[in-house]
């Protein structure tokens, strides 16, 4: 397999062969993130993804799940991604699932008729960062998404067939903007009814651009306890009309939470709770990482 650059998938893609149709991420703008800022924005040939393809073939005797990086594959066109889904289905025949990073923006600029093609050949999840419901914090982390847009785009891939797996960001609006953060990203999730919502907790990294305004003081990281009280409030709100998959236990999180919404939120909200008020229930720092 050839690969450029670091390689980032989702924990959930662990054992996934991983594919490179995609170098970098075509935003690549928003300030908490680090994973592609060194690398510039490129669509690898279908000829090369094949290529890589046909050598997973002859290496490995099964592949059941396989991920199409970088930063967001679902941007290219329907017929480029769907020869590479064909190819899959033809020489992969035992592989249950293909997944990819996307955006809602990605999602917005097909048809309902293109995602459907989509789905018909292959793809069955997507991958994406709302990372806040707040517009201000949206529009503060650079995210170059509008809250509307995050929200259509989950529903056009819902309708289509294609499951949406999307990730918020505690701690994302710092202390000035929490609260705000918390309930709009509640009533994000309610709104959205994606198949599966996760949380991980901001940890900052260079180069990201936000680590500098945390070094100069201009930008103010949350207390493990300001965190723990922000995703109560959050559940508070999140309550969609369908069930949702809800997982909060990345290795950047201080508390591990699983459980599906609207059912298991004051379940969770208790364990929260129980967690404030014995810190020795919380993540040690030096266990926490991205």
């Amino acid at each position: 397999m050839r690969y450029v650059g670091d390689i980032y998938r989702p924990p959930s893609e662990a054992y996934s062969l991983l594919v490179q149709v995609t170098i970098g991420c075509s935003h690549n703008k928003c300030t908490f993130c680090n994973m592609f800022k060194e690398k510039q924005f490129k669509v690898r040939k279908p000829e090369e993804v094949l290529e890589d393809l046909a050598w997973a073939r002859s290496h490995y005797s099964r592949v059941e799940k396989i991920f199409l990086c970088d930063g967001d594959a679902l941007c290219l066109a329907n017929h480029k991604l769907i020869r590479i889904l064909d190819y899959i289905r033809e020489h992969f025949p035992e592989c249950k699932r293909v997944t990819t990073y996307g955006r809602a923006t990605d999602a917005l600029r097909k048809t309902p008729e293109e995602l459907r093609e989509l789905r018909e050949h292959g793809m069955t999840m997507v991958y994406l960062g709302a990372e806040s419901g707040s517009q201000k914090v949206l529009e503060m982390v650079n995210k170059g998404e509008t809250r509307e847009e995050l929200i259509e785009g989950v529903k056009m891939l819902e309708a289509a067939g294609i499951q949406a797996s999307v990730t918020f960001i505690s701690g994302l609006a710092g202390p000035d903007l929490w609260e705000e953060h918390a309930v709009e990203t509640g009533k994000m999730i309610a709104e959205m009814n994606a198949s599966y919502v996760s949380l991980l907790t901001l940890m900052l990294q260079p180069p990201a651009p936000l680590l500098e305004d945390y070094r100069s003081g201009k930008f103010k990281l949350l207390s493990p306890e300001e965190v723990l009280a922000e995703t109560c409030l959050m559940l508070k709100y999140a309550r969609p009309s369908k069930p949702c998959v809800f997982r909060s236990n990345h290795a950047s999180n201080y508390v591990s939470l699983r459980g599906n919404l609207p059912i298991d939120n004051e379940n969770m909200i208790k364990s929260l709770k129980r967690c404030m008020e014995d810190r020795g229930l919380l993540k040690d720092e030096r266990f926490r990482m991205l």
